[in-house]
């Protein structure tokens, strides 16, 4: 039995709490059991953190008056709350039981995603806009005359606190699960193993961003408050929509409690653990100077082994690489699919789906080839790093797509042009409209039959409206509506009810070459981690993970979210405003603009984070007794088990 090994450790206990070890349970004491449930609880993280989050950020956008700068720090705050605890639950998980930690990390996701989905709940129902401001001229009862109140908007925006602390706690359940729960299965399984182990987990990291994607989208198409009796004259294509973002919070966040019971019933170590350790090599960056191994947990050891790890040429350079090509994909798994749906004309929720169709099959695949290359070829740390540079070389070069594959905007009378020669760029009101009394509070966009778009029928000097099925509308006597086009059924002068529909055809040319750009981005994930684990000696390694997660997290994922929304509001070419004057989230932006903004960031970041993985293959230097075995050997990979 597992008691009687002559190398069995006192931590490598049975499966189960206390005395209660039952044999079923002994089943999933190893390594593969483990990875079964650290892939589950990946599963679920993505699932909520980089799917429904991101599917999810416009609907929050619109549903709660909130700017794409605003949604881009509630995206950054899981790595806010992150980077404060990274440190300090690396280094004292380090020698504490790692899969307790997974199981409190499983009750703080739920938590969170539980808080994310309030507002829903106690913000009321969804106000989209009143039919008196649909034709021209507008009544005055229900207009200009209409009062402001002040109050409104700001009570919505304040839901922007509970999303806020929503993802403060999902930013503290996620440190345990990528700094303990990675190194647990580096301490479980034998070296050469270890990347594979590691790509799998990541690969299933990345379904969860897959199902969140789809499941968030198709919900999308789900009205807000299907739950509440309330009856509603919209469809998903109209600009006003808002779906039910807050469902699929819900069942994840009573999904992931499941998970805690297990990771409570893993014992200390898996059994053959000190086994395993002992038989490792370590291939920590040796500068020529005695390694001093701190084992202590006090504060004095915790800032000595930080220094330690901070003086760590390799080790920083990696990290400081690997956090700029993080901030270019969190930027992009944010916003990728608002800039999908307004380069390409299509709804939120489809825009999403095409989003995740590419984001999360490429970040997959390309974990799991990295992975398995390492163990097949058995890989030294310094071929490692040779094996990121070329992935990341090509990532960047790929990245030329967004240079080539934009659109420009369609027509738009008093944004990109005039009202047929009259009125003002920047300016909605135009003598064909002067006389409506349109007010810009609510967006409802129409195609006339010139294929100009319009902000409103009031706008388009509308005066009457044809029902059509499947809820769409046709508009007639549009008097800014003077050189028809194309016939609009039963209509004089018409338009039909939303935007414009878009004459760009690169779509599939874009997505194809930026699927390959995922795929080479993430082929230097798993390495990148690898490396990390092992240029650093032994008993540092989660706290190696812990600087690494930080860094990624303070230079990466924090900021990239918001640069990406600040570039995005920069393209922004008309805002919401309401009855008060004070404005609110962007309806329409200049394409163009937008795709040359988000180029110029991944490509600068791309190429200064090639530098630094350059500049750490350079100085990497293995311990003496490695390079001793290599040129012993005909082979260098030979001389480490990987």
């Amino acid at each position: 039995s597992i008691l009687q090994s002559p190398s069995f450790d006192p931590d490598e206990q049975l499966c189960g709490i206390g005395r209660c070890t039952p044999r079923a349970l002994q089943i999933c004491n190893n390594a593969k059991g483990y990875l079964v449930f650290y892939s589950l609880l990946s599963v679920f993280q993505g699932i909520i953190v980089n799917g429904l989050i991101n599917v999810s950020i416009s609907t929050i956008e619109k549903r709660y008056d909130l700017s794409s700068s605003l949604t881009g720090v509630i995206s950054a705050s899981y790595d806010i709350s992150f980077s404060v605890l990274c440190l300090f639950i690396s280094f004292y998980g380090e020698r504490g039981h790692k899969p307790r930690w997974l199981a409190l990390s499983s009750f703080l996701i739920a938590l969170g995603a539980l808080i994310f989905s309030l507002p829903h709940f106690t913000s009321g129902p969804y106000t989209y806009g009143e039919k008196a401001e649909d034709l021209c001229p507008v009544p005055l009862l229900g207009g200009q005359t209409m009062p402001c109140r002040r109050g409104s908007r700001s009570k919505l925006s304040n839901y922007f606190y509970v999303f806020l602390l929503g993802q403060f706690l999902l930013g503290a359940g996620g440190t345990p699960l990528y700094t303990l729960g990675t190194t647990f299965i580096d301490d479980s399984v034998p070296k050469h193993q270890a990347s594979v182990y590691i790509g799998i987990g990541y690969a299933m990291s990345l379904l969860g961003p897959a199902i969140g994607y789809v499941l968030g989208g198709q919900l999308l198409n789900v009205y807000v408050d299907f739950n509440r009796d309330i009856s509603v004259d919209l469809t998903p294509e109209d600009p006003r929509w808002v779906g039910a973002w807050w469902i699929a919070f819900v069942i994840c966040s009573f999904s992931t409690c499941l998970l805690v019971a297990p990771f409570s019933y893993f014992p200390k170590h898996l059994p053959g653990t000190s086994k395993i350790r002992a038989e490792k090599i370590s291939e920590a960056h040796h500068n020529g100077k005695q390694m001093c191994e701190y084992t202590g947990r006090s504060i004095k050891d915790f800032l000595m082994i930080l220094w330690m790890l901070l003086r760590n040429p390799v080790l920083m350079y990696l990290v400081i690489a690997a956090a700029l090509e993080a901030l270019v994909a969190t930027g992009f798994a944010t916003f990728l699919p608002k800039f999908i749906e307004n380069q390409f004309g299509f709804t939120s929720s489809y825009s999403a789906t095409l989003g995740g169709l590419v984001l999360v099959p490429g970040a997959a695949i390309g974990q799991i080839i990295s992975g398995t290359l390492i163990s097949k070829l058995q890989m030294n740390c310094k071929t490692i790093i040779k094996f990121i540079i070329a992935t990341c070389t090509l990532a960047l070069l790929l990245n030329m797509v967004f240079a080539f594959a934009k659109c420009g905007n369609e027509p738009f009378a008093g944004v990109s042009e005039t009202y047929n020669g009259t009125g003002m760029l920047s300016n909605l009101t135009a003598p064909c409209n002067a006389h409506c009394r349109c007010l810009r509070s609510d967006f409802l966009p129409i195609c006339g039959a010139d294929e100009v778009q319009y902000f409103s029928p009031c706008y388009a000097g509308c005066t009457a409206v044809v029902p059509q099925k499947h809820g769409t509308k046709h508009y007639s006597n549009c008097s800014c509506v003077v050189n028809p086009v194309i016939e609009i059924e039963n209509t004089f002068h018409g338009a039909t009810s939303g935007k414009c529909k878009s004459k760009c055809t690169v779509l599939p040319w874009f997505l194809s070459f930026f699927f390959f750009t995922v795929v080479f981005t993430f082929m230097a994930v798993t390495p990148t981690t690898v490396a990390i684990l092992r240029c650093v000696p032994e008993n540092h390694r989660s706290f190696a993970l812990g600087v690494h997660m930080l860094f990624l997290r303070i230079v990466g994922t924090i900021p990239g979210p918001i640069l990406f929304g600040i570039s995005i509001d920069h393209s922004c070419t008309l805002w919401s405003i309401d009855r008060c004057g004070r404005k609110g989230a962007c309806w329409t932006y200049s394409n163009t603009k937008m795709a040359y903004l988000l180029f110029g960031i991944s490509a600068c970041s791309k190429a200064i984070s090639l530098i630094f993985t350059i500049t750490s293959y350079v100085l990497y230097k293995p311990p003496p007794d490695i390079v001793a075995d290599s040129k012993t050997q005909d082979q260098t990979c030979s001389s480490v088990r990987l």
